[in-house]
């Protein structure tokens, strides 16, 4: 589900549960997604048509994942995962478009349509070393920061070549240092991004998140730098503090703190600020085109969570209108639909929250009804003022987002099913008009 939720540094760079591991442990899914519309496209005869459950309107893919950890010797874990992605040829009959970019596509003679192969990558393989309150990671893995991070709202996730290093000496505080050196995210904002030629493109796909045939390029132009801090000294309050060098293309900064409330029971209170100021190859492409401003947002949230089995929150966030690029994942898309971690991410729709000067609220209600968990969504976002810059990449002026997002999931054994419809009413999608999207994920977890 495209939902995200930011959660602690050590927990979320290396999974706790990954050192807690006594023996092999073997654990995957199987997922089968589907998408359609009714907005507008236009048929072989070049006539406008829409409708929901049309194949040209339409998406659908399945994954197998396989995944094994354990212990190699006394403080020293390993874990690998592998993932196939595949259409079972449903391009060719019910969909004209799958979820994932990591499929190829090629004609195949058919008056179907192209071919659209199959994909299988190892999308982690990394080994992990613990002494003392220090833990070492090196290989591959998924990451959760606030600007570099494996997108899993989708059918496959991107996945980076990395090292991080995690320290606990200082009670309540988790320091973090990271490099990044590859990744198999679409247009991770490298110095071609602005010129149109990212250097990792998808084939085909929906999402925008891995790349055609899943490769790892280069991370970002010269790969990144991290590092962070995370305390709880005050333990109603968790601070987050983190900082990237994005070699020859921006530095950047997070900060971010969520207290629960002590005055009145169930109140969640969360405030972030965001930063990214272009530099090296990427400032002076900018340059070119006309400015290389910072860009930044903030971001407020306010939640409450004091009735069992029910969640609700607020959230409001504004980014400034000189900066060029998102306050969004820079490890997918991020001139794109990259998905950000500001409170007031949309549901389905990405790359509104974070795009310059835009204002953004967002209402979150979720609750557990015993039958199945129940979800209601409204993001609106409201563009202005579009620079220079961004208008030469695509961006225009005077855009408005609303999106009503509903879900319902049950779970049936070790099957998920979610059903999910979504309003969307885009200036710059559908010419305007309002559209009706349906979903259905299954995921077999083994």
């Amino acid at each position: 589900m495209k939902l995200v939720k930011m959660s602690l540094a050590a927990a979320v760079l290396l999974g706790a549960s990954a050192f807690a591991i006594d023996n092999v442990k073997v654990s995957g899914d199987a997922k089968l997604y589907y998408n359609t519309n009714n907005a507008d496209y236009l048929d072989g005869s070049g006539n406008k048509q829409s409708g929901l459950f049309d194949k040209a309107a339409s998406a659908a893919d399945t994954a197998l994942t396989l995944g094994v950890t354990g212990d190699l010797t006394k403080g020293v874990s390993f874990g690998v995962k592998g993932i196939a992605v595949s259409t079972l040829g449903l391009e060719n009959n019910l969909v004209s478009n799958t979820w994932t970019g990591a499929h190829d596509a090629k004609a195949n003679g058919s008056s179907f349509g192209a071919q659209v192969d199959d994909q299988a990558w190892i999308s982690e393989m990394w080994v992990a070393a613990t002494l003392g309150k220090t833990t070492a990671k090196l290989g591959r893995m998924e990451l959760d920061t606030p600007f570099a991070f494996s997108e899993k709202w989708s059918i496959a996730t991107n996945t980076f070549d990395a090292a991080v290093l995690i320290n606990q000496d200082i009670p309540d505080t988790t320091l973090v240092g990271a490099w990044v050196g590859k990744g198999n995210g679409v247009n991770a904002i490298g110095a071609y991004s602005l010129n149109g030629v990212p250097s990792n493109t998808p084939a085909v796909g929906i999402d925008g998140i891995v790349g055609a045939g899943a490769n790892f390029d280069t991370f970002a132009s010269d790969g990144a730098y991290a590092a962070a801090l995370v305390n709880n000294s005050f333990k109603p309050l968790t601070f987050q503090a983190w900082y990237y060098n994005v070699v020859d293309v921006a530095d950047t900064y997070w900060l971010q703190a969520d207290i629960d409330c002590q005055l009145v029971k169930g109140v969640k209170i969360g405030a972030q600020y965001a930063n990214m100021s272009p530099k090296g190859n990427i400032e002076s492409t900018l340059d070119g085109i006309g400015s290389n401003d910072n860009s930044s947002a903030y971001a407020f949230k306010l939640g409450y969570e004091g009735v069992q089995n029910l969640k609700v929150s607020a959230a409001y966030s504004k980014a400034d209108s000189d900066g060029v690029l998102k306050i969004a994942n820079v490890a997918t898309n991020n001139l794109g639909a990259a998905q950000s971690k500001l409170y007031t991410e949309a549901w389905w729709n990405y790359g509104y929250v974070g795009a310059p000067d835009a204002r953004s609220w967002n209402v979150t209600a979720e609750y557990d009804a015993g039958l199945a968990k129940l979800g209601a969504y409204y993001t609106d976002v409201s563009i202005d003022d579009t620079n220079v810059v961004n208008q030469a990449v695509g961006g225009k002026d005077n855009v408005d987002m609303k999106e009503i997002a509903v879900t319902a999931t049950k779970s049936f054994g070790p099957l998920d099913a979610t059903l999910a419809y979504i309003s969307t009413d885009a200036d710059d999608q559908n010419t305007g008009d309002r559209y009706d999207t349906v979903q259905a994920y299954l995921t077999l977890n083994f």
